[in-house]
């Protein structure tokens, strides 16, 4: 069996120091597998994201030890394993879209020539292979999404963080890019950890949901999503599909009750 991807022991992260000082994190137990599709939720301010910024070695953790694909998180940055797609897409007004999705590649020194091939099997995974020459201002808000999973994927990272990239996007648009990251995902084989405060789009999207309880954000349930691996619009009306939204309200529930006397 192969070494999880993302090992996190103990994990806490305290902001601050003094009166001023914000425990974000504490005890934060957590495995992630090779081509696991993990989602993070819990109420606002539980440090779901500031769980993403530690794995990503954004920020770094006060107590405990995390590895990150066999590696301290800052070589593992150093090293490029992972990807990062933020709310906003973060992309630049002034380069084509294909010279976006190339931009990491430059930053990593890939060779001149191989970098608009990668970036054209990118678009083409994305299904913007039509729209390498616009720029970030023509396209929709989805679009640019797409644009950015395409520049997080164009080094072939062994993981891909998301911090809920969808949150801007309205419901039908929100609905069809969870599709297309599900079609990404499948294609690639890239394990991913993904922030939401969606139900829904927890269960739609994961092989796995990690609830976590109110500040000081801890673990307090896991939950098993056992759908099949292809989902579609009929997943949405499955039975199970219900069921399992239930189980993640009842578990965000009980971290929240279980937490209040901490």
């Amino acid at each position: 069996m192969s070494a999880p991807v993302v090992e996190a022991r103990g994990l806490g992260k305290v902001f601050g120091t003094g009166e001023a000082e914000t425990e974000a994190l504490r005890g934060i137990d957590l495995e992630i597998a090779e081509g696991d599709f993990v989602s993070l939720i819990g109420p606002s301010g539980c440090g779901k994201s500031t769980l993403l910024r530690l794995i990503g070695d954004l920020v770094s953790p006060t107590t405990g030890t995390l590895v990150v694909n066999g590696k301290e998180p800052r070589q593992s940055r150093l090293d490029r394993d992972y990807g990062i797609v933020f709310q906003s897409a973060t992309l630049l007004d002034w380069r084509s879209v294909q010279k976006n999705v190339e931009l990491p590649l430059e930053i990593m020194d890939f060779p001149d020539a191989e970098r608009p091939t990668r970036a054209r099997e990118m678009l083409d995974l994305v299904q913007l292979a039509g729209f390498a020459d616009h720029h970030p201002w023509q396209l929709s808000g989805g679009m640019q999404q797409r644009v950015a999973i395409a520049r997080a994927l164009a080094f072939r990272p062994a993981l891909l963080l998301m911090d809920e990239p969808f949150g801007a996007l309205d419901e039908m648009t929100r609905e069809a890019m969870q599709q297309e990251v599900l079609r990404v995902w499948g294609e690639t084989g890239t394990s991913v950890v993904f922030v939401t405060h969606s139900i829904p789009e927890a269960v739609f999207l994961s092989t796995r949901v990690v609830v976590m309880s109110p500040r000081p954000g801890r673990i307090s349930d896991e939950i098993m999503v056992d759908l099949p691996p292809k989902r579609d619009l009929d997943t949405r009306e499955d039975p199970r599909y219900f069921e399992l939204v239930i189980e993640v309200r009842e578990a965000l529930r009980r971290g929240e009750s279980g937490s209040s006397g901490s």
